[in-house]
Formats: C-alpha cells, sequence, structure tokens
C-alpha cells in the first residue's frame, strides 16, 4: 500500500522530463554540482584556518 511500483516510478520520471526537459535538467544537475564543490571547498578552507591558527597559537619552543 505505501510503496510505489516500477511503473509509478517511470511515469514520474517520463514527466519530470516532459515538464522540465533535458537541458534544464543537466543545466539543474550542473548547478547543484557546482554547489557541492564550492561546499567542499568551504569547509577544507575552515579546515586550513583552523590547522593554522593552532600552529600560531602553538608557544614555540
Amino acid at each position: 500500500m505505501g510503496s510505489l511500483s516500477i511503473w509509478h516510478w517511470l511515469i514520474v520520471g517520463v514527466l519530470v522530463l516532459v515538464l522540465f526537459g533535458g537541458g534544464k535538467l543537466s543545466g539543474l544537475m550542473g548547478d547543484a554540482a557546482k554547489g557541492i564543490k564550492a561546499f567542499k571547498n568551504g569547509l577544507k578552507d575552515d579546515e586550513d584556518e583552523v590547522k593554522t591558527k593552532k600552529a600560531e597559537d602553538e608557544p614555540k619552543a
């Protein structure tokens, strides 16, 4: 009762392709990929800042 069969998913997929078209859908996926890359780079930059701050805060022997 709660699960959808493969036919339901196929119909939903066809409707999405008809509504959004191939070009819009690929553009949307490209934008999502750019967003994920920017998020990962932001996390990486934050980790680098933390490492450099810890290195600056440590007393030098």
